[in-house]
Formats: C-alpha cells, sequence, structure tokens
C-alpha cells in the first residue's frame, strides 16, 4: 500500500553531482528502512545504500556498498516522507536506473543483504557521460 515515486535522474558529466529523491506515501514512513539500489545494461540489480527504520531498538548506522563509500550519502526527511541519496564525483560506472525501496522495521544492513523488502519505486534514469 506504500508507493515511492523517484525523481532527480539525469545526464551528467564524469565528476559532477545529482541528488535523487524518493517520495512515499503513507503515515508510517519513519518505520521503513529506506535503500537505494541500482541496474545497469546488463547487470543484475545491485545495492547502493541504506538508511535504518526510525524505530528505537533498530541500529542507527548507515550502510553503503564499497564501489560508493565516500562518494555518495543516503539521508531521510521523515517530516516530508522523502529519502535522498546524494552523488558527488560520479563515475561512468554508475549509469544505471535507479530504485528506491523500503523494507519495514529493517537495518540499513539487512537492507544491504536485500532482506524484507516490501516496496520499490518505478525507477530513475542516471547517465555519467565521460
Amino acid at each position: 500500500q506504500v508507493q515511492l515515486v523517484e525523481s532527480g535522474g539525469g545526464l551528467v558529466q564524469a565528476g559532477g553531482s545529482l541528488r535523487l529523491s524518493c517520495a512515499a506515501s503513507g503515515r508510517t514512513f519513519s518505520r521503513y528502512a529506506m535503500g537505494w539500489f541500482r541496474q545497469a545494461p546488463g547487470k543484475d540489480r545491485e545495492f547502493v545504500a541504506a538508511i535504518p527504520a526510525t524505530i528505537p531498538w533498530i541500529g542507527g548506522s548507515l550502510h553503503y556498498a564499497d564501489s560508493v563509500k565516500g562518494r555518495f550519502t543516503i539521508s531521510r526527511d521523515n517530516a516530508k516522507n522523502t529519502v535522498y541519496l546524494q552523488m558527488d564525483s560520479l563515475k561512468p560506472e554508475d549509469t544505471a536506473v535507479y530504485y528506491c525501496a523500503a523494507a519495514f522495521g529493517r537495518s540499513a544492513q539487512a537492507m544491504g543483504g536485500m532482506i524484507g523488502i516490501d516496496y520499490w519505486g518505478q525507477g530513475t534514469q542516471v547517465t555519467v557521460s565521460s
């Protein structure tokens, strides 16, 4: 019953930046771990970044794929039902369709393992040129 809508994708040159947004419906947004995944042409969908559900007994650590550590930053604004992915120092290999996902009551690490994902967004294209 939760709908996720991504925005902010586009074409950017290598070294540039983009900020993706994912807006979620519903009144229980804070109880979902939120994450970003991507799928490049001819490749499987892969984990990018996750932020845990805002629940006291869920760990507060963020989780990133090694390939994006130091370059991408995930954040959330529960008042706006929105999760963001700030992407800096973009590389051509970052080119992919980026998907937002939600997992109820999960940690960021669980989401990194693709455990308990309940909803997916439609995806937004990110293209990084050389």
